[in-house]
């Protein structure tokens, strides 16, 4: 049964929703826990330290966290094979010539696709920067605050950063009003909606994600 409903189109794209929606909602919580460094580094840094904590003394240091890093990855790799898989179907569904031409897609529909890749890259990046430090010069474990302001004291680290954050806010316009369509949540009464939600979705986490190198780059945060 549950082969049956992945193989079938609707079922893929309902895995694509599910799974966008579980990155979303992490990426809502994890934009709020960024803006703490506007609030100093010992606000900062107690924040990093409570998240590898949270559970305790139920679950073991660090054991939330890894939990929701594991459900994250899932959500990571279902959505790209559900992506990847539907965009080939596309091609292969697709006639040689269309006798008609087609409408002009929105520019976050026809970014949605190198948009993906440029976040599944970042992610590689952005974890190998402040997480385990290995393309990050200096890197100081038990330190994120000084290595957020390390990262965004280099130009190339807020290069990456907003272009980044710039996909997302594109993914995250077309993406969240897709999932609803998806999900049976969009309607004739409900369309307007929910594309004004997942404009200020999208408008609200570009901006929140990017103050921070910002605020570096200003010398708010140092």
């Amino acid at each position: 049964m549950a082969r049956t409903v992945w193989d079938s189109t609707l079922g893929k794209k309902t895995v694509m929703a599910v799974s966008g929606l579980i990155m979303l909602l992490y990426l809502v919580v994890h934009m709020i826990g960024n803006l703490k460094i506007f609030f100093g580094a010992g606000e900062f840094d107690h924040y990093a330290h409570w998240l590898r904590t949270v559970g305790e003394p139920f679950m073991h240091y660090e054991w939330t966290l890894w939990l929701v890093r594991i459900v994250l990855v899932a959500a990571v790799v279902a959505h790209a094979v559900s992506a990847y898989q539907l965009s080939r179907r596309d091609i292969r569904a697709r006639p040689s010539k269309y006798v008609h031409k087609r409408p002009r897609a929105s520019y976050a529909t026809r970014t949605m696709r190198w948009g993906g890749v440029i976040l599944g890259l970042f992610i590689v990046w952005h974890i190998l920067d402040l997480t385990t430090g290995t393309v990050h010069p200096g890197f100081r474990p038990g330190h994120p605050y000084q290595n957020v302001v390390d990262t965004f004291s280099t130009w190339y680290g807020n290069v990456i950063y907003i272009v980044a954050m710039l996909a997302l806010g594109l993914h995250v316009r077309h993406g969240f009003w897709s999932a609803a369509q998806t999900l049976g949540a969009g309607s004739r009464t409900r369309d307007r909606a929910l594309k004004t939600v997942a404009d200020v979705l999208a408008l609200l986490l570009t901006a929140g994600f990017i103050a921070v190198p910002v605020g570096v780059m200003t010398g708010v945060v140092s």
